[in-house]
C-alpha cells in the first residue's frame, strides 16, 4: 500500500481537496479509489472587529500555505515523495459571505461571514421583493445592505465573491462557482443552472440599485456545475499554494463549492429525499427535494446541490462552540490536579455520561448562542444556563442540556420542513465534530428529528474529503454519468454507514426539552439586551 500511494503521488494521480472550515483548515490527500491517503490541518479563528465577525486576507493565506504545508510533511513522512504534480484540485469554503473587490483586485471591506446578523433589514426587503427568503449570511442581502447603509464602497465594486470563490480566483485567475455555492449568493433557477433572470431583474430594478454603472450579472462569479472544467491551476496560483515552489502549475480545478455542498457529498446525499446534518461550530441540515415549497418560510433557505437540483437548508449560526467552551472548563479543571486528558478521551466521557442523564435534561436548558441567531430571531447571542430551583443538578443532565442546546435551533427549523411542509426523507447523514464520538450525537440528533440518523466512517473525512470527490468527479467521470450515479456506483458501492432509529423515550424527552427552551426565547432576549458587548 505504501509503495502504491507513493507511486500514486510521483506520477501526480493523486486529488486535493482543501476545505477552509470556520476553526480549521484541512487538506485531504485521496487516491483513485477516492480513499484517503493524507492530510494537513491549520487551526484559526474569526474575530469580532467593529462588531463584523471576519478573517483577514492574510490568515486566510497564511491558513492555506501552512495547511498545505503539513500534507506535503504527511506525504514525506509516510511515502518519502514530493507532490509536484496533482490530477486535480478541488477548493471550499465556509457558505456565503461577503468579500468585495475593485478593478484593481483589491479589498474593499473586511470579509463579512457567514456568522454575521447585520442584514436584517435588506434580508426581509429583498425577501418580500423576490416572495423567496433571504438569509442575512447570503452575498445579495450583504451587497443590499451595504447599499441601504449608502457605504462608500459599493460604487467601487467590480467583483463580488465568496471565501471559496476568492482563493480559487487567485489560484486560477478563474471568477467562477460552483452552484451550490452560488446558490447561497443569489437565487438561483435550477432548471436552467444559473442565477434567477427574473428576480435578477427585479434585484436591478430597485431605486436604490439603479444608480449603480455596475450590474449584478457582471459583478457575480459565473455559475458552474459539478463535473464542469474551473480552469488550471496558474503559475502565480502554484506559488500561492506552495510556498517551496515545487508544485507544478497546470493542474486542473473542479468548480470551487462551500461547506454545505462538500458536506452533501461526503454523505451521499445529492439524490431526492436524502438529507444530511452538518454539526461543527455551526449546524445545518440539507434535504434534496422532490418538489418545491408550498410557502416561503424565514427559517428555511432555498439552495442547491453541487449539480444544481433543489434542496431545503436550515440553518444555524451556533452548534458546538459553547459546548467546547463548557468542556475546555472540564479540561482547565482536571490541569488543577495535574491531570492531562486527551481531547478525544475528555469529549468521549463527558458525552457518553450524557447519556445516563434525564431525557428532558432534568429541569435544565441552555441556549448556545455566541452570535446572533435567526431562526429563533435573535439579532445577537449570550450563552446562557439556566435551572429549575429543584433540577437534577449532576454532570450528566448538565451535559445533555448543551448536547441538546446545540440542536435546539436546528429541530425548530426542521419541524416546519417536516410538520408544516410535510417533506420527506428516508435518512439523515450525520457528519461534523458533534459525531466523533460514536453513538452519542448520533442518537439526539435522531431524537430532536424524530428520523433515523445515520453516519459513515467516510463522513469524518468531512468537507475536503467531499471536495476532492467533486474532483475526482470532474476528471474521471463518464459520458452522461450523473453525480448521483458516480457517488453510488464508484465512492460509496454499499457503504450506507450505520443506522440508528430514534428512541420514543429520547423523542419525547427532547420535544419536552424544547417546549422550555422556546419559553425561554424572551430570557435569552433579556440577557442580549441587558449584558453589552463593547
Amino acid at each position: 500500500m505504501r509503495n502504491r500511494n507513493a507511486g500514486l503521488i510521483e506520477q501526480g494521480k493523486a486529488i486535493l481537496g482543501i476545505e477552509l472550515g470556520s476553526t480549521r483548515i484541512k487538506a485531504v490527500l485521496i487516491d483513485e479509489q477516492h480513499n484517503p491517503i493524507a492530510s494537513g490541518s491549520h487551526t484559526w479563528e474569526n474575530q469580532l472587529i467593529d462588531g463584523v465577525w471576519t478573517y483577514s486576507l492574510g490568515a486566510v493565506w497564511e491558513g492555506i500555505q501552512d495547511c498545505y504545508s503539513q500534507l506535503v510533511t504527511d506525504v514525506a513522512e509516510k511515502y518519502s515523495v514530493e507532490i509536484k504534480k496533482l490530477a486535480a484540485i478541488g477548493v471550499s469554503g465556509m457558505m456565503h459571505g461577503y468579500l468585495a473587490f475593485d478593478k484593481n483586485e483589491e479589498l474593499l471591506v473586511p470579509f463579512r461571514t457567514w456568522r454575521n446578523t447585520i442584514t436584517e433589514q435588506a434580508a426581509g426587503k429583498l425577501s418580500k421583493v423576490f416572495d423567496f427568503n433571504i438569509p442575512q449570511r447570503w452575498s445579495i442581502a450583504h451587497l443590499y445592505q451595504a447599499i441601504l447603509n449608502r457605504e462608500e464602497h459599493v460604487d467601487r465594486l467590480d467583483y463580488l465573491t465568496t471565501l471559496a470563490g476568492y482563493i480559487h480566483w487567485k489560484l486560477t485567475g478563474e471568477r467562477v462557482l460552483g452552484i451550490g455555492e452560488a446558490s447561497g449568493m443569489f437565487p438561483i433557477d435550477s432548471v436552467t443552472k444559473d442565477y434567477d433572470a427574473v428576480r435578477m431583474e427585479q434585484f436591478e430594478a430597485l431605486p436604490e440599485v439603479k444608480k449603480y454603472e455596475w450590474k449584478l450579472s457582471q459583478i457575480l462569479p459565473r455559475v458552474l456545475v459539478a463535473g464542469d472544467s474551473a480552469g488550471t491551476l496558474s503559475a502565480e496560483g502554484a506559488k500561492l499554494l506552495d510556498v517551496s515552489g515545487r508544485l507544478e502549475a497546470g493542474i486542473p480545478l473542479a468548480p470551487a463549492e462551500g461547506d454545505a455542498g462538500t458536506g452533501m457529498v461526503a454523505t451521499n446525499s445529492v439524490a431526492v429525499r436524502t438529507g444530511n446534518v452538518s454539526a461543527g461550530t455551526s449546524v445545518f441540515a440539507m434535504v434534496v427535494l422532490e418538489k418545491p415549497l408550498k410557502a416561503v418560510h424565514e427559517e428555511l433557505d432555498l439552495v442547491t446541490t453541487p449539480a444544481g437540483d433543489a434542496v431545503a437548508m436550515v440553518h444555524c449560526n451556533n452548534c458546538t462552540s459553547d459546548l467546547n467552551a463548557w468542556v475546555g472548563l472540564f479540561r482547565e479543571f482536571g490541569e488543577l490536579f495535574d491531570i492531562e486528558i486527551p481531547t478525544d478521551e475528555l469529549y468521549g466521557k463527558l458525552y457518553e455520561n450524557a447519556m445516563k442523564g434525564a431525557t428532558d435534561c432534568g429541569g435544565m436548558a441552555a441556549f448556545n448562542c455566541l452570535s446572533g441567531e435567526p431562526v429563533i430571531g435573535l439579532a445577537q447571542g449570550r450563552p446562557l444556563f439556566v435551572r429549575r430551583p429543584d433540577a437534577k443538578m449532576n454532570l450528566a443532565n448538565f451535559i445533555r442540556t448543551h448536547l441538546y442546546a446545540s440542536l435546539a435551533s436546528l429541530k425548530i427549523g426542521c419541524d416546519i420542513l417536516f410538520q408544516e411542509e410535510q417533506v420527506r426523507v428516508d435518512t439523515i447523514y450525520g457528519h461534523g465534530g458533534l459525531f466523533k464520538t460514536k453513538g452519542v450525537g448520533q442518537s439526539i440528533l435522531a431524537a430532536a428529528l424524530n428520523a433515523p440518523v445515520a453516519v459513515m466512517e467516510t463522513a469524518g473525512e468531512g468537507g475536503p474529503w467531499g471536495m476532492a470527490i467533486l474532483a475526482s468527479y470532474m476528471v474521471h467521470k463518464s459520458e452522461q454519468e450523473t453525480l448521483v450515479q458516480f457517488l453510488q456506483d464508484k465512492v460509496f458501492g454499499n457503504n450506507q454507514g450505520v443506522t440508528m432509529q430514534p428512541h420514543p423515550k429520547d423523542v419525547k424527552g427532547f420535544a419536552q426539552y424544547i417546549n422550555t427552551y422556546k419559553a425561554l426565547i424572551s430570557a435569552e432576549q433579556a440577557a442580549i439586551d441587558a449584558m453589552h458587548v463593547e
